[in-house]
């Protein structure tokens, strides 16, 4: 019954995403789109709104006193748009017909700055098994003495509380919070196995393309009690505080590479071994085109452990990234591949390997 429920729910998200890419992208459908965003987000009238051959230009008089970085965000999302150009007080927007511009467009795409700015300056990890954003994912264990199929699902976002500028550089700092769960479909009541709890703060550096992110953080992990009571199993009361240090450098809109480590403190059992290491790479395909919004991508975690003797726990994930999914959105459809020591905080000592497909939210 679950399988054919998820197939179900599988079969409906495509047919919705299908849907939405099948939609018109000609230019008065990104012309209407525009300025109902416009008026929906900003409260504004912008007549001097034109799009031709996907390019959206607007006064900067019309903009009045909303956040110019927001609004251009929020126009690039929507899907069709190949780039937003504001023109300048005392430059007239060009006439719907492909004549020349008076004078050289300045083309604004700065980040927001001040308290609860839009967005996060450190991009989320795609393969990092415990990052926090919104997931559903089918998993299938190979020779896993507790698991065969198990349905994983993650609730959680990061987001900014503020940010600034340091000369030509951004600073941040914000919250990082999940709750990451799984359960046991092949069950006859679906039990619930582990879910684990996790809340930080992150202070994020970014200069250019290359991005820093210290983060203060609690993780604890609990069984589920149809679980318990099935298998009897030895719980561990594990919970600890953290800190760690992530550098990413993107090479333009392709190629990204991180690396960092960790340190844990306050740990229950009180034994654990503290650090750990972790890196990874990751690649989104130039091909197809910005407009499609949509785009192959492909992504490896490793991590290392002291406690568990520095072994390798390698996540790797492909697929699929749609963006301008819900306006703001992005969704990613991903084949997923673990092989390690459990990212299943209650199983941190268990060696597991298994298959997954997932979907993942990311706002």
């Amino acid at each position: 019954m679950m399988i054919r429920t998820t197939c179900l729910v599988w079969l409906l998200t495509l047919l919705m995403v299908s849907t939405a890419l099948a939609a018109p992208t000609d230019d008065s459908f990104i012309a209407g789109y525009a300025a109902a965003v416009l008026e929906r987000e900003f409260s504004l009238t912008v007549p001097s709104l034109r799009v031709q051959s996907g390019v959206v230009t607007l006064a900067a008089a019309d903009l009045g006193d909303a956040d110019r970085a927001r609004v251009v965000a929020q126009l690039e999302r929507i899907r069709g748009v190949t780039r937003v150009v504001v023109l300048e007080p005392g430059v007239q927007p060009p006439a719907p017909a492909p004549i020349a511009a008076p004078e050289p467009l300045r083309i604004l795409s700065e980040w927001q700055t001040g308290v609860l700015p839009g967005g996060v300056l450190f991009k989320p990890l795609i393969a990092d098994p415990r990052w926090p954003h919104f997931s559903a994912t089918w998993q299938h264990y190979f020779d896993d003495r507790q698991l065969s199929d198990a349905a994983a699902v993650s609730f959680g976002e990061s987001f900014a509380f503020y940010r600034g500028r340091i000369g030509g550089a951004w600073w941040e700092v914000g919250l990082h919070a999940g709750v990451f769960s799984v359960f046991d479909i092949d069950s006859e009541s679906f039990d619930l196995i582990n879910s684990d709890y996790l809340v930080g703060i992150p202070l994020t550096l970014r200069y250019d393309d290359f991005t820093a992110m210290f983060r203060v953080f609690h993780q604890s992990s609990h069984l589920g009690d149809e679980f318990l009571l099935r298998t009897r199993t030895n719980r561990i009361n594990l919970s600890y505080e953290s800190i760690d240090l992530k550098l990413s450098y993107e090479f333009g809109e392709v190629l990204r590479l991180y690396a960092g480590g960790g340190y844990l403190f306050d740990q229950t059992p009180s034994n654990l071994d503290p650090f750990s290491a972790q890196y990874g790479v990751e690649l989104r395909s130039p091909w197809p085109s910005r407009e499609s919004r949509w785009r192959p991508i492909a992504a490896v975690d490793v991590q290392h452990h002291e406690e568990n003797n520095w072994s390798a726990d390698v996540s790797a994930r492909a697929g699929i990234e749609i963006d301008g999914v819900l306006l703001t959105r992005k969704v990613q459809f991903l084949l997923e591949y673990f092989s390690g020591h459990s990212p299943n905080g209650q199983f941190y000592k268990d060696k597991v390997q298994y298959f997954g497909l997932g979907t993942h939210f990311h706002f």
